[in-house]
């Protein structure tokens, strides 16, 4: 298997991060994602901003939330898949898939942050217990082989990713708001 590149959007390096760190990062984000959740300015409507996409083809923050919740949820899935079976097909549904199936964007914010913190744990407990000689086995994805390595990064960078997602999805909402007013 060849190296991930680093992100080109948001400079993640796959190979900067051991994955004895993974947990600890993946574990971060219950309250790194909670925030942008829960928290806004005085007078703002919270949960109609949580949900406005800043473009049409730009998820909201609500939508980016319970993306990650449910990659979190898939990848732990996915590493204990691959740590008891030889070579395992890594079925599920895509991401755009997902969001339709699910109405990410009807869902409770507060519902997903907790479900975002529960997978976060669950992951990030099935990371530390991969044995020295369990990261690079690996599991297929459509066609593709996937390690238990490139799925405690691949964690952490759709994490960091999307938190920047939301944050600029979020600075481009209240412009439009306050354009609008």
């Amino acid at each position: 298997m060849t190296p991930e590149p680093p992100c080109g959007e948001c400079g993640f390096d796959y190979e900067a991060l051991d994955p004895a760190d993974a947990p600890a990062a993946i574990r971060s984000f219950a309250k790194r994602y909670r925030a942008p959740l829960s928290r806004f300015l005085p007078g703002e409507d919270g949960d109609a901003l949580v949900r406005q996409r800043p473009a049409p083809d730009t998820w909201s923050a609500l939508e980016y939330a319970a993306h990650v919740r449910d990659v979190f949820g898939s990848y732990d899935r996915w590493v204990r898949a691959i740590l008891a079976q030889d070579r395992p097909t890594l079925e599920g549904l895509g991401p755009v898939e997902l969001a339709v199936e699910r109405g990410y964007n009807a869902e409770d914010p507060a519902a997903v942050a907790e479900a975002l913190a529960a997978n976060a744990d669950r992951l990030a407990a099935t990371v530390e217990e991969v044995p020295a000689d369990g990261w690079d086995r690996v599991g297929l994805r459509r066609g593709e082989e996937r390690s238990v390595r490139l799925h405690a990064r691949r964690a952490v960078h759709e994490g960091n990713h999307h938190l920047l997602d939301i944050g600029r999805g979020m600075r481009a909402v209240r412009e439009q708001r306050k354009a609008a007013t």
